[in-house]
């Protein structure tokens, strides 16, 4: 006979889980930057991973819902950097169109 350890410690982990699922449905904020600013790109990435990191911190102890919010926090990063470099790329089209 064999007695299988940790259960318990799997199901809370499991249920802590739903929870923060449950809890990421919606919108996280919203964010604002400055395409052409270094800084207020870096600034939103920050303001974007406290966001997560608040909807994460009942679950600190949590190793899967750690790399959950990191892994959240690098897709939120990726976009942000698309996002201010569609918009970069956006404003110097519109430039050479006005012939600027």
């Amino acid at each position: 006979m064999f007695e299988i350890k940790g259960l318990d410690q799997l199901n809370k982990t499991l249920s802590e889980l739903g929870k923060v699922t449950d809890e990421l449905e919606g919108e996280l904020g919203t964010i604002q930057f400055d395409a052409e600013s270094a800084e207020s790109i870096e600034l939103a990435i920050v303001e974007m991973e406290n966001m997560v990191d608040k909807k994460f911190e009942n679950y600190a102890s949590n190793p899967v819902a750690i790399d959950m919010a990191d892994g959240i926090k690098a897709a939120y990063r990726q976009m942000i950097i698309d996002k201010a470099s569609e918009a970069r790329i956006q404003a110097d089209s519109e430039e050479n169109k006005n012939g600027r």
